[in-house]
């Protein structure tokens, strides 16, 4: 998707065709809980201002805009900055049928045996490996 997006009316409407193409960077922003500051069309470009909770998120940000976009110097101007005072984000996921905490650390961890994290990081949920787990529990996935 490298063709430029063109303002057929104004300003407004190259914003909407910008915040269209870039949604999915739109959408990490916000599950990964980046504060922007600044989303607006500047200069003919998609200009975003804000801060990142780490540098890891920041730079998935970055990564997903050059995904959308390999010339994206010529349509974005992102500057961010990390502010770890900000709430990090937390990864979670839920549970389907067939699923067990073997095959859910396999899938995050790259090694079953790591299942004692989602454990440890589930203490309300998960008291030890006998834990049962049901299809429609939300787990958190520490890192």
């Amino acid at each position: 998707m490298n063709e430029k997006i063109q303002a057929k009316e104004g300003p407004m409407d190259l914003l909407e065709g910008y915040k269209l193409k870039y949604a999915s960077v739109l959408a990490l922003i916000k599950d990964q809980g980046v504060v922007l500051s600044n989303l607006h069309v500047e200069n003919g470009k998609l200009f975003l201002k804000g801060a990142a909770p780490n540098e890891d998120v920041k730079n998935a940000v970055w990564n997903e805009i050059k995904t959308v976009n390999e010339g994206w110097q010529a349509e974005v101007s992102c500057d961010l900055s990390v502010d770890t005072s900000l709430p990090q984000p937390v990864r979670t996921y839920t549970v389907v049928a067939g699923d067990s905490l073997w095959k859910i650390a396999s899938k995050f961890y790259g090694n079953g045996a790591q299942f004692p994290k989602i454990i440890a990081g589930n203490p309300n949920k998960l008291k030890d490996e006998k834990s049962v787990i049901h299809p429609g529990d939300v787990l958190v996935i520490p890192d």
